[in-house]
């Protein structure tokens, strides 16, 4: 004889308990990141560089490799070219930048007796005659010193940081790139499983959530990396052939000044100005202030170039917030997570802004999606390398003129 076992059925919570529960969560998940600060910056890195290198693990993957070899190949390569380049120029990169560091700080100190001597001259370019010997540009010196020394000196300390805790660095390094591998090799080549979520009833929305934030990250990643990569490039050979010193170092700081908006691009300029008129190799023997003028001017226009023509058409807007907004964002991410902050301050603006107008439209009781979809057509099969490099060829050319 079977005795039937009574169906057993789960109380369900009322709001005080839900209440309850969802306070102690955040206020238990708060203590943690509060506690476990120091450890997010290299997660969110990880999950970053596990993200970027999908797309080429993927397409080693269909070679007919297994998903495991060929995400082991490409970290295997990454180690290798990083053992490498620490070992070939990783001190010396270092040392230039402490360098530049250290010649615009004595710039710096040089910079008033300079602007006092300049502002009792008369200058004449060509034709035009420039009158300062009645100007009085002390204080406008004291202001510039009063703003960018201390900038500058915390930049020679987080550098000196850098350099002495090389072995705290490569830990880290050996970190980021095993929290990376794993979380690519567990996801079985599938993007969305990098980093999943699954919530009871709220698939959809999640679903819709992880695919905006796929083109937030996507834009960054495929725009911005690549911007940082060419201002380098460009900056390294300018600066080369004019006799720059540091120039590798200068081109990094460049690149670096891409990120953040108004501030970057003005630091950059003066971190140059600093350096070519100090030092003591002047191309053909010109006088300093011509020369620095003529480094100043190709820096200007190369950045004139990257923010009228080669950032528009990579980014293509589409992050879509406001620079200034941006240049906020980098300074509370600076505090947050350091030099990754002001990295990923664009992305992490675009990325709160998405929540945040998904939580305030739930909470109005508003459909959180009003605008539809956007939905590009697949590539066809086989092609997907060729037509991604025709796409960023078609990106970097320039409009041509409407027929008449």
């Amino acid at each position: 004889m079977t005795v039937e076992r009574p169906e057993h059925i789960s109380p369900k919570w009322g709001s005080t308990t839900k209440l309850v529960v969802a306070l102690t969560f955040v206020a238990i998940v708060a203590a943690l990141l509060v506690k476990f600060q120091f450890i997010l910056s290299p997660l969110v890195l990880a999950l970053l560089l596990a993200y970027l290198i999908q797309p080429v693990a993927n397409l080693l993957h269909r070679t007919r490799l297994a998903w495991g070899l060929s995400v082991s190949l490409i970290y295997l390569l990454i180690l290798v070219l990083l053992l490498g380049l620490l070992t070939v120029s990783g001190v010396g990169l270092v040392q230039q930048v402490q360098s530049v560091v250290t010649i615009a700080q004595d710039g710096l100190t040089r910079l008033p007796a300079l602007i006092a001597e300049a502002s009792g001259k008369v200058y004449n370019f060509g034709p035009f005659q420039f009158d300062f010997s009645h100007l009085d540009l002390n204080q406008v010196s004291s202001q510039v010193l009063g703003m960018i020394q201390p900038l500058l000196s915390r930049t020679g300390s987080l550098l000196g940081t850098l350099a002495g805790g090389a072995a705290n660095f490569l830990g880290w390094t050996f970190f980021v790139l095993l929290v990376s591998y794993f979380s690519l090799l567990e996801s079985g080549g599938l993007r969305e499983r990098i980093l999943s979520l699954e919530v009871p009833v709220y698939g959809d929305d999640l679903a819709r959530l992880s695919r905006e934030l796929g083109r937030i990250w996507n834009a960054f990643l495929r725009g911005q990396i690549i911007i940082f990569f060419l201002t380098v490039i460009v900056y390294t050979i300018v600066l080369t052939t004019l006799g720059v010193s540091y120039a590798i170092g200068l081109a990094l700081l460049a690149g670096l000044a891409r990120f953040v908006p108004y501030v970057g691009p003005a630091l950059n300029w003066l971190t140059l100005s600093l350096v070519a008129y100090f030092q003591v190799y002047k191309l053909f023997g010109i006088e300093p202030l011509y020369y620095t003028l003529l480094v100043l001017g190709l820096a200007l226009f190369i950045d004139q170039i990257f923010d009228n023509f080669i950032s528009p058409r990579i980014m293509s807007n589409a992050l879509k917030v406001h620079p200034a907004a941006v240049l906020v964002a980098a300074i509370i991410a600076a505090n947050l997570f350091g030099i990754l902050g002001v990295v990923v301050a664009a992305p992490i603006l675009a990325t709160v802004t998405l929540f945040w107008n998904y939580i305030l439209r739930k909470m109005l009781d508003l459909d959180p999606w009003p605008d539809p979809e956007p939905h590009q057509p697949p590539p066809p099969p086989g092609g997907r390398t060729l037509v991604q490099l025709r796409r960023f060829w078609r990106t970097l050319r320039l409009p041509r003129a409407p027929k008449a």
